[in-house]
């Protein structure tokens, strides 16, 4: 696999493996996040295949400054992987506009910023990949204490869809990928605004390195859509199903 590929939130969790599982296949990956060590030791354990990049995906400079920092040291870009986001933890009857602009900022401003600012780049190639990371949360909202978290992740699903439509109109050649992971095995939950379960607590989760291997075999595969565990498209299925049966209006 010899591509080059930029992780947003690459410093721990699903970032941090995605680069750890890319690298000895031949990937040569731009690694980005706001802590400067984590990020320098990741890159150490990816032989001399990573860049380090201090950033904060939530600020347009700083994604744009990937973007040209990626190119000057190794001349195009492949793949962009937006997985960089935080949870939140809190009902939405206590939501107020600070969480609501937290989790727009994190999960969704970083996600544009990033597919706008490497967009120019695919589209002058004529081919690429984008790959958001998205949340079974972003599915079925099934988490009433991640209501902001999991409205954001909608959002997510919805752009990456639009951002499709629109682009392979003229590009066809530049995918959009989406991945939905569910628990997974880090700490998504310690780190949540307000407060949270260690995700590792929760039964029936992924490791990083189990979701990481997904999202390589949707790189090497270009897929539209993807689920990181067996079955959760049908669980997804049933529950629109299910909200139907209840007399749920279809507008």
């Amino acid at each position: 696999m010899e591509k080059v590929i930029v992780i947003t939130g690459a410093s721990s969790g699903i970032g941090a493996a995605l680069a750890e599982h890319l690298t000895p296949k031949g990937a040569s990956v731009a690694i980005a996040a706001r802590r400067e060590d984590a990020l320098n030791q990741i890159a150490s354990r990816c032989g001399g295949k990573a860049l380090p990049i201090v950033a904060d995906v939530t600020r347009r400079p700083d994604v744009a400054r990937i973007v040209s920092e990626t190119l000057g040291k190794f001349g195009r870009i492949d793949v962009w992987v937006n997985n960089a986001g935080q949870g939140l933890t809190r009902m939405p009857t206590q939501l107020t506009d600070e969480d609501i602009d937290d989790m727009l900022r994190a999960n969704v401003k970083s996600v544009i910023y990033g597919i706008q600012a490497v967009l120019p780049h695919f589209k002058e190639r004529g081919t690429g990949q984008i790959i958001n990371i998205s949340s079974m949360l972003g599915r079925i909202p099934f988490a009433v204490f991640r209501s902001a978290y999991s409205a954001s992740k909608h959002y997510v699903n919805a752009m990456t869809a639009m951002f499709r439509d629109e682009v392979q109109k003229t590009h066809p050649g530049i995918q959009f990928s989406l991945v939905s992971p569910g628990v997974v095995y880090t700490d998504f939950g310690l780190n949540a605004r307000h407060g949270g379960v260690d995700s590792r607590e929760i039964p029936g989760g992924q490791t990083p390195e189990e979701v990481a291997a997904v999202i390589a075999g949707v790189i090497e595969r270009r897929q539209p859509d993807v689920y990181t565990r067996p079955g959760s498209q049908q669980q997804v299925v049933e529950y629109y199903t299910n909200v139907g049966r209840d007399g749920a209006s279809d507008g």
